[in-house]
């Protein structure tokens, strides 16, 4: 496995995420511009400049056109791909932090943190084809959850929407109504905060991670518990090879709690667990801080990791890692 190292962000990173063809790797940070690569080789093709605050998470449209961000600056952006151009800003009265497109790139869910009293949301946005036509309106606004929301993301046919955040529990929410569904049992769900949630291809199953140095696979309609992966180490973030029966975990402690430098004090490595037999089968050393973002290409040919170091590392996997009997 060949690492290539990417330097372009001056802070932390908190979000990795790559186009639906895998040509393009996208990142957010603390330092305000989310950042495009070329995912084969790591070359930085550009930046997306216009917030002034933290950036959280970013999704992208299917056919790579358009880029939705949410930052700690109380915005979510709308912004053309390819020329980095920044198309609408939704304005909140608190820090924007997850944002997911709808299938079909005409709706978007987007989550609010508390701030000064006002309770954490997930909200609803219709977005336009046309940018004449785009409008800050929500066409619904979830409330209810004490905690920030660290994750909302569509459900199965755009039917639902899951939230997973601060309270450690997950919730299933009706996208048209607006009703609770359901929630993840106290018992066998996560006992602290959920960081992380990655859905899978089909969308029919998704992966949380916690703070509680668990990750744990869920069915994504009936909230039924499927899997736990146990680690040493808070998990930070998660995801799943889309090609294979494996997870990622990473994590480490929290940035507060980093006095040493040397990488081998902190556990600062993306661990691999079997899917299935929910046993550790590698890891892979590298960042000097946290990691706190994960993102398998979707040609599960290669990896990224995202690190408090600010570092974005890009792993290929050797030929050999597929024919290991997975």
């Amino acid at each position: 496995m060949r690492p290539v190292l990417m330097k372009g962000h001056e802070r932390p990173l908190t979000f990795l995420k790559y186009n639906r063809d895998g040509d393009l790797l996208f990142s957010c940070a603390k330092d305000h511009t989310p950042t495009v690569w070329y995912a084969s080789n790591g070359d930085r093709l550009g930046t997306y400049r216009g917030h002034n605050g933290a950036v959280w998470s970013c999704d992208v449209s299917r056919h790579s056109t358009r880029l939705i961000t949410g930052s700690a600056d109380q915005t979510a952006k709308l912004w053309d791909v390819q020329t980095g151009r920044e198309l609408f800003t939704f304005r909140f009265d608190a820090p924007a932090r997850s944002v997911d497109f709808a299938i079909g790139d005409h709706l978007a869910v987007i989550t609010t943190d508390s701030f000064m009293g006002k309770m954490p949301t997930a909200q609803v946005k219709r977005i336009a084809e046309d940018l004449q036509d785009q409008t800050e309106e929500s066409a619904l606004v979830i409330s209810g959850i004490t905690g920030r929301i660290n994750r909302a993301v569509w459900g199965p046919g755009n039917r639902t929407i899951i939230t997973a955040g601060e309270d450690a529990t997950i919730r299933i929410w009706d996208s048209e109504t607006g009703k609770l569904l359901k929630e993840s049992d106290k018992e066998a769900g996560h006992q602290k905060a959920i960081s992380s949630l990655s859905k899978s291809l089909d969308w029919s199953h998704f992966l949380t991670g916690s703070l509680d140095k668990s990750a744990k696979l869920w069915d994504a309609r009936t909230l039924t518990l499927i899997k736990t992966y146990v680690t040493e180490r808070p998990v930070n973030a998660v995801d799943m090879s889309p090609t294979l029966d494996n997870v990622v975990i990473g994590g480490g402690q929290d940035a507060m709690n980093v006095t040493m430098t040397d990488r081998r004090a902190g556990k600062f490595e993306a661990k691999f667990f079997h899917k299935i037999l929910q046993e550790e089968i590698g890891g892979v050393k590298g960042h000097f801080g946290p990691i706190n973002a994960l993102a398998f290409n979707p040609d599960g040919k290669s990896f990224s990791s995202g690190g408090e170091d600010g570092y974005v590392r890009l792993h290929h996997f050797d030929p050999e890692y597929f024919n290991i009997k997975m």
